[in-house]
């Protein structure tokens, strides 16, 4: 059986320096920036470069979603959704399933608590999920539109910004 490789990216670290700021507004803060390289340099790393990214359109993940590629030798295709801004488990699997690219390696940039708790449902394995958090998670599919809530995937591999070494 053909197989998918998920991952799952929590937007780094945000501001909360002006109160002022709507929630979708608010920036990275430096320490947001580094970790957002950071992970960028992982995924070069470990060979995990997306075919396909999907990123909420929150001002923090689309800046991160922009770190995490600014030094990829060729930058995967990046699509903004407004959908995914907060959303929960249920319409992460709707957005899935709604992909018609083959892209064998997809990318999702959202947020917490939906991506926390859409991990534990399809790798019935319990993660707290840190901003700048990366999941490699394996789905036995051969196309994204069989993606369905009731689907499993095995955990690979769960990366925190703070386990790193600074040298990545």
């Amino acid at each position: 059986m053909p197989y998918k490789t998920l991952l799952l990216l929590r937007h780094a670290k945000s501001s909360w320096k002006d109160p002022q700021w709507a929630d979708h507004d608010r920036p990275l803060n430096s320490r947001g920036r580094l970790a957002a390289q950071r992970m960028g340099r992982l995924l070069s790393d470990e060979g995990l470069t997306p075919d396909l990214v999907l990123c909420s359109t929150a001002l923090r993940a689309r800046e991160t979603a922009e770190l995490v590629f600014a030094d990829a030798p060729t930058p995967a295709t990046i699509l903004y959704r407004e959908d995914l801004y907060h959303a929960e488990p249920a319409q992460l699997s709707r957005i899935l399933a709604e992909v018609s690219e083959p892209a064998p390696r997809l990318l999702l940039i959202g947020h917490n608590p939906g991506l926390e708790e859409f991990l534990s449902q399809l790798t019935t394995e319990s993660c707290s999920f840190p901003t700048a958090g990366l999941a490699q998670v394996q789905l036995e599919l051969t196309a994204w539109s069989q993606f369905h809530p009731a689907i499993r995937g095995e955990l690979i591999q769960f990366w925190r910004p703070r386990e790193l070494d600074s040298d990545r």
